[in-house]
């Protein structure tokens, strides 16, 4: 079985823990739901890719500036 993270599909409890690990303390499985909600991207089978979540989470910051 491969363990190595691919970071354009991560399952959302993964991006949750990556999150906390890189020093994160409003990651949670709720917040992620919220955001996907509200717009994020998300792929077809469900998984988020790293890299357009966090784009679009510098977006949305940036809008409410």
């Amino acid at each position: 079985m491969d363990n190595s993270l691919k970071i354009t599909a991560l399952q959302p409890e993964v991006l949750v823990r990556l999150l906390k690990q890189a020093g994160s303390r409003t990651a949670s499985p709720e917040m992620i739901a919220e955001d996907l909600a509200s717009g994020a991207p998300q792929n077809p089978d469900g998984t988020i890719n790293l890299i357009e979540y966090a784009a679009w989470l510098a977006k949305e910051e940036n809008d409410e500036l």
